[in-house]
């Protein structure tokens, strides 16, 4: 849901122009009666712990402070949404029922935020809140419907805070928003279940960066692992089964190859298990990773906190979800994932065994596939020109002879918005343009590390490569002329093919541009 959204305005010195939230008078009816809680003539102090609407009524938690000091806890009903954090001042008529004495707008616009301190958070500064309380606001003849909501902040240093604001949409009980400072008085909605996620994501990501470890030091080891009174035959039997799924140069040299291998590379797992599909059915590099772990568990009980902290993949849909709980400690977007992921090598400890090490090597290898998964769902969305940006990033370790070379693949797919054409049947619409991005990154004796860079729209195919050795770029250069041919060959439109030397800058403006303008047209 986007829109715009009101927050109350002060209110003014004069009392006839607004009413007080909470004034002399107000009845509050105890969910339990208690006689005798404060004594007659008294008047005791009392502070709104929680709010929670129901139907037409809002039930409280009250930390009720008596003259003598004693304090205790009630439920009550009141016709008012009183927000978390608000002091009262109250008696007892009956052992019902509580009475507000004095009037509390102070203390209400106090718990209550009624504008924006731009220049505490400026104007385009994101805020996260939870709807407490939904009402709709009597309506005026020929004015839209108002609704009228309490939200409770969740990020930045207003958290804890509650908002009370004006939407001409209904906001759920519950739901967690997120919206852009636009000045003082308004905020501006961001689409609901897209920002959630990719806060979510965000959130995700950073853990599982200090976590993952580079897939060729998990290899290399499981390549050399001894036989010992602690390799059992079911330990041995998954490190083969992982090994001899791995693809080979020349299988990725296919079309069908590669397609087998993208499929078992791990970024689909989640999706196999919701579908219901059993992975165990098809080679698959995540699946075999954790079946690993399975196996180095029972003989290394006491490293189950290393598993806790990095094992997350059997439940990462549902982690993803619950992670919404934690929108407060994300307060900006940051930037992309930089792709590639940087090696990152894990050492042996002191008096850790083969096994322990083992472990460690196969738990940071879980991570870096998640970490490319997460990284996916994170540059995946809506741009802010109406596109719609889709992103697979992976990793696959491929053989090439007697080495193992991880390779790191990003696809990135962008469909312009579609248009609703006028008096055109659905059928007779042009299929969308769709622009297609292809990323890869490895290092392959003797050429070097290499990065491609290429993009394909419409048929018409241009790319970039750097090589961080001379030789290779040099190599590369001259036979540009060559690949261009074969590509030509395959019924492609060549545009600019080139090789650099060095890495490619960091930062979107360095991608490929050429979207949606024809140049040739």
């Amino acid at each position: 849901m986007t829109g715009e959204m009101n927050i109350l305005p002060l209110p003014q010195t004069t009392p006839a122009v607004t009413r007080p939230l909470v004034a002399s008078g107000d009845v509050l009816k105890l969910l339990t009666p208690m006689e005798g809680l404060i004594t007659p003539g008294q008047t005791a102090n009392a502070e709104v712990l929680s709010l929670k609407q129901a139907d037409q009524s809002f039930q409280l938690l009250l930390k009720v402070t008596l003259d003598s000091g004693r304090q205790t806890t009630v439920q009550a009903t009141s016709l008012q949404p009183l927000p978390t954090g608000t002091n009262l001042a109250i008696t007892q008529p009956s052992a019902s029922n509580l009475a507000i004495t004095v009037q509390q707008a102070i203390a209400s616009s106090v718990a209550t935020l009624t504008r924006i301190d731009t220049a505490q958070l400026p104007v385009g500064t994101l805020l996260q809140g939870k709807v407490l309380t939904s009402q709709v606001l009597a309506q005026t003849p020929g004015q839209p419907t108002v609704f009228r909501s309490l939200v409770s902040l969740l990020n930045t240093a207003l958290s804890g805070s509650t908002l009370t604001i004006d939407s001409p949409q209904p906001l759920r009980i519950g739901t967690l928003l997120s919206a852009l400072v636009q000045d003082t008085q308004s905020l501006k909605f961001l689409p609901l279940s897209n920002r959630q996620d990719q806060l979510a994501v965000t959130q995700q990501l950073n853990a599982q960066q200090s976590r993952q470890g580079s897939l060729d030091g998990l290899l290399s080891a499981l390549q050399n692992l001894p036989q010992s009174d602690e390799t059992s035959d079911d330990l041995q039997a998954a490190v083969n089964k992982l090994l001899a799924g791995l693809p080979d140069v020349q299988q990725l040299s296919t079309p069908k190859g590669l397609a087998q291998a993208l499929l078992s590379s791990g970024l689909f797992l989640e999706t196999k298990l919701l579908s219901g599909q059993n992975p165990t059915q098809a080679p698959d590099l995540k699946a075999d990773l954790l079946k690993l772990i399975a196996q180095l568990t029972p003989t290394n009980t006491n490293l189950s906190a290393i598993i806790a902290a990095n094992t997350l993949a059997q439940a990462m849909p549902s982690f993803v979800r619950s992670a919404l709980g934690m929108l407060g400690q994300v307060s900006t977007k940051p930037l992309p994932t930089s792709f590639p992921l940087p090696e990152r090598f894990l050492q042996s400890q002191e008096g850790e065994g083969d096994l322990e090490l083992l472990l460690r090597l196969a738990a940071a290898a879980v991570s870096r596939l998640q970490s490319h998964q997460l990284s996916s769902l994170e540059q995946t969305g809506v741009t802010d020109d109406g596109r719609l940006l889709s992103t697979w990033q992976l990793e696959i370790p491929m053989r090439n002879m007697q080495d193992i070379v991880p390779l790191q693949v990003k696809f990135q797919r962008e469909e312009a918005p579609e248009k609703e054409p006028q008096n055109e049947r659905r059928e007779e619409r042009e299929p969308k343009q769709q622009l297609w991005r292809v990323e890869l990154a490895f290092d392959l004796e003797p050429l070097g590390p290499l990065q491609v860079q290429a993009q394909l729209i419409q048929g018409s195919l241009s790319s970039q490569l750097w090589a961080e050795r001379p030789y290779t770029a040099s190599l590369i250069e001259s036979n540009l002329a060559a690949l261009r041919e074969r590509l030509l060959a395959s019924g492609l439109n060549v545009g600019d093919l080139d090789c650099h030397l060095g890495t490619p800058p960091q930062g979107s403006q360095t991608r490929l541009e050429q979207r949606w303008v024809d140049e040739t047209a």
